[in-house]
């Protein structure tokens, strides 16, 4: 079993100066970004190894931590590196810019209201939208008596009997 774990750290070790190499060398930020993965990776398998190795269960946290970041800083880069298209990718003039937002301006203007508190509250007033008291929409709204002495309100022990 020693000698599976001598060619599998030789192996790590190999990758990992490979990928430093290219690191370092790398044309590109994108070859930059994939050599930092394989070095990721063989961190993450060099840990393997040891904790496979030593019988240390207390390793694998820091396994899956590591995995983890790895993997969100992958996909945070690649978003950064992502091509635009080139209509995207270009700079809008004044003139586009009001097109554009009066485009979305009439969008968002024909839109319905997902939630309007102030018209729900208005609603339970009794005020329609004009702002003159009365029904709305069929609903009547009758005002609420003020308790007498010796009364409770609504919901006070005894009112259900």
């Amino acid at each position: 079993m020693t000698a599976v774990y001598t060619f599998c750290t030789v192996v790590l070790g190999v990758a990992l100066i490979v990928a430093l190499v290219r690191m370092e060398r790398g044309p590109s930020m994108l070859d930059r970004v994939v050599a930092l993965d394989v070095v990721t990776a063989a961190v993450l398998g060099s840990i393997a190894v040891i904790t496979a190795r030593t019988n240390r269960t207390d390793l694998v946290p820091v396994l899956v931590v590591l995995s983890i970041v790895g993997f969100v800083g992958s996909v945070v880069i690649a978003r950064f590196v992502a091509v635009e298209r080139a209509e995207d990718a270009r700079i809008l003039t004044q003139e586009e810019v009001r097109e554009v937002l009066a485009q979305q301006n009439a969008i968002d203007d024909e839109a319905e209201p997902v939630h309007d508190p102030d018209a729900a509250r208005a609603r339970e007033a009794g005020i329609d939208s004009a702002g003159s008291r009365g029904p709305v929409l069929g609903l009547e709204v009758e005002p609420e008596a003020p308790p007498r002495d010796g009364e409770m309100g609504e919901g006070a022990r005894g009112a259900d009997r």
